[in-house]
């Protein structure tokens, strides 16, 4: 990163603050205290509108262009394939921390988070940075209990050669099943077509009983907030990818890129505007579906711990919480996010 000393600086802990909602904008950058009615934060339209129209202080998440929640249900063949595929993965290559580390994925803890939700994010810099997406064998993130040590799920990005795409359905009516081979989504949608008991009815079409559930909604985080509905809510269509536009998924996406892209080289140093397109599979139960965006809570995590840390540390899965101070140095990046300030022209 470049070193502009004369410009005002953003650390990491007035950065919480704000986006808690206890202090003006411009305390932030002047170090005073002062009180900002019903959460808003004074002067934050004039922080992003210039670059970033749909950036806030506080957590915020978007729907990406095409998302669809309406036709999402658990018990929807193509759920149900697309999660038993992602709990193989994780079964026989990714079970636990050890093996993520084994594999290149690197520690991704909520960087600016004011809850401690318990479960972290491990990212693949090779993964985001190839062409596949919505891969069950190749998923960009890992989702980690930091009391078991271990893997609860996946996040796929929606990312090619590193870039942001519009990512695919997992499902539609039209157009089919993108990320599945073609013998086994012809197998299904036959299978469909002969109305096998407990499969529904047709591709992405309604299914008694079966549950419904919108990332975001019930069971998520509840500091954050949606930008809108679903853009196309389209009852033969399940595409619940989301972004995030508030500052701390913005600054938990630039520090992965300038941690493990960059190595905190010099150069443009701006946050992002948004995050790319982003989608959970919890392989554990969750009250509020397969594809919630906010995180099972604790007793939906509850399993047998780790046997072996599979790392060069004297912390133990089931008695030490997962977190940066566990892991051996090799792991860990150069700067951890409480070390790290931006300037405000950062923001912008």
């Amino acid at each position: 990163m470049s070193d502009r000393r004369d410009c005002p600086r953003l650390s990491r802990r007035a950065l919480l603050r704000a986006s808690a909602g206890t202090v003006t904008l411009a305390a932030v950058g002047s170090g005073s205290a002062g009180a900002a009615g019903e959460g808003r934060i004074g002067g934050e339209r004039a922080l992003f509108d210039r670059r970033c129209p749909e950036a806030t202080l506080q957590p915020s998440m978007g729907y990406c262009e095409g998302a669809s929640t309406a036709g999402c249900a658990d018990d929807h063949p193509v759920t149900v394939a697309l999660r038993e595929a992602v709990e193989e993965t994780l079964e026989q290559e990714y079970p636990d921390v050890g093996a993520l580390v084994d594999d290149g994925f690197k520690p991704y803890f909520d960087t600016l988070d004011r809850d401690d939700d318990g479960w972290s994010h491990w990212l693949n810099p090779a993964y985001i940075g190839d062409d596949a997406v919505l891969d069950p064998e190749r998923p960009e993130s890992v989702l980690v209990d930091n009391d078991s040590w271990r893997s609860i799920g996946v996040m796929f990005i929606a990312t090619r050669e590193g870039e942001p795409i519009a990512p695919p359905p997992v499902y539609d009516v039209d157009e089919g099943v993108a990320w599945m081979p073609e013998a086994e989504a012809d197998a299904l949608e036959t299978n469909e077509a002969g109305g096998q008991e407990g499969n529904g009815d047709e591709m992405g079409g309604e299914h008694e009983g079966g549950d419904r559930h919108e990332p975001g909604q019930e069971g998520g985080d509840e500091h954050e907030h949606e930008h809108e509905h679903p853009p196309a809510d389209d009852p033969d269509r399940c595409s619940p990818w989301h972004y995030h536009a508030g500052a701390p998924g913005r600054f938990a996406w630039w520090f992965y890129q300038q941690a493990y892209e960059r190595e905190f080289a010099d150069g443009d140093a701006r946050v992002p505007c948004r995050t790319p397109c982003m989608m959970h599979v919890w392989t554990v139960d969750h009250p509020a579906g397969v594809y919630a965006h906010g995180g099972p809570p604790p007793e939906y995590r509850e399993q047998p711990p780790a046997d072996d840390p599979g790392l060069e540390t004297d912390a133990r899965p089931g008695e030490d919480e997962l977190d940066w101070d566990v892991l051996p140095e090799e792991v860990t990046p150069e700067e951890r996010p409480e070390s790290i300030s931006l300037g405000l022209e950062d923001w912008a």
